[in-house]
């Protein structure tokens, strides 16, 4: 077997490694010890914030001598900052590792730099092995590093003429069953789901991700409540699975920090009106879920108000990604052209220039 084929082999085992670590604030990484010869000699990976990374884990369950040459063959980049832990980069060379395979680059500029760091040390580095399998597995958490804030999909059901609630208020259901459970099933993938107050006190959501027999799903979103006024002491929420957290939604930009620091990758925006409005007019909506039920409401009750668009050449425009079918409804999938990111760092830069001006 060529080295290649190896190294290869080694980067499939790492990347079967890290699916074992938690999904989180850090990234999961696996990492493979070779030999010399090419032999499996060790094998670690990331079990949470605050542990050893792959590297030192793997490193770990060898003696100094078993070092000198070998191959370490990782799923990320190694690190190359002291943060609770130190630096992998360093790790690696001190103990004498001849060279580095790894499938990605760090996309944080905090901890990036691992690679050129062991170059400059003499150590043979490749990097790009197995790189689409890597980028699957960790795509949620880089796109966290490269928006700098959670992934954000903002739902809402609709009937044909824009309307999320009739005259009266109600508004369960304009959708029929299939295209529901399409959403609960969207919801079991994301990490937190966020909903205004006045959707709590109108409709009373669970916010719970349930199958079409009603049992929950395995995985469960955390409940984000948007909104000063107190949560009703019998309201569904409160007997969630996971304790609800409670944003008075000034900031949203504050809102996603608090949300990344928990380890939220993906935000699922369920509504009501108010609050998708407000993240698709920051530039928040990193994805749009439109899901349109062949029925007409009329009135007031539309399903987005005040977007920022003050003239037709300030519209949002949208790339249509799918289109599909549940039942009579359909559900569209569509992407702002506008990149979120640049709203967010516009914002964020805004925000401490007003925090310095405070103080």
């Amino acid at each position: 077997m060529t080295r290649a084929e190896t190294e290869r082999r080694a980067m499939r085992r790492a990347l079967a490694l890290a699916e074992r670590g938690p999904r989180g604030v850090n990234p999961q990484v696996g990492a493979v010890i070779l030999s010399p010869a090419g032999e499996v000699i060790a094998e670690g990976w990331h079990r949470g914030a605050g542990t050893p990374h792959a590297e030192i884990d793997a490193l770990s369950h060898l003696a100094p001598d078993q070092t000198r040459g070998a191959t370490a063959v990782v799923t990320l980049e190694p690190c190359n900052h002291t943060g609770r832990t130190g630096p992998c980069s360093e790790a690696l060379i001190d103990a004498g590792v001849a060279r580095v395979v790894y499938a990605v680059a760090d996309p944080n500029v905090v901890s990036s730099g691992g690679a050129e760091r062991l170059r400059s040390a003499g150590v043979d580095v490749e990097s790009g092995v197995l790189a689409a399998d890597a980028e699957a597995l960790l795509h949620s958490w880089l796109e966290v590093q490269r928006l700098g804030r959670p992934h954000v999909t903002v739902k809402w059901a609709q009937s044909l003429d824009g309307r999320a609630a009739a005259a009266d208020g109600t508004s369960q259901w304009i959708t029929g069953p299939q295209a529901r459970a399409d959403v609960h099933r969207r919801r079991a993938l994301a990490d937190a789901i966020v909903v205004g107050m006045g959707t709590v006190l109108a409709d009373d959501p669970a916010l719970t991700a349930r199958r079409p027999d009603g049992t929950l799903y395995e995985t469960q979103p955390l409940p984000v409540v948007v909104g000063s006024r107190p949560v009703p002491a019998d309201a569904a929420v409160r007997r969630h699975p996971r304790p609800f957290v409670q944003h008075d939604g000034y900031d949203l930009a504050a809102l996603l920090a608090d949300l990344r620091e928990r380890g939220v990758h993906r935000v699922f925006v369920e509504g009501g009106p108010t609050v998708a409005s407000s993240f698709v007019r920051h530039g928040f909506a990193d994805e749009v879920l439109a899901y349109i039920a062949p029925t007409l409401l009329g009135g007031d009750g539309l399903a987005l108000r005040d977007v920022g668009v003050d003239t037709i050449a300030d519209q949002v425009r949208l790339t249509v990604a799918s289109v599909e079918h549940f039942g009579d409804d359909l559900l569209v999938v569509a992407h702002p052209v506008r990149r979120a990111a640049q709203a967010y760092a516009a914002q964020s830069a805004e925000a401490t220039a007003a925090r310095e001006g405070d103080s």
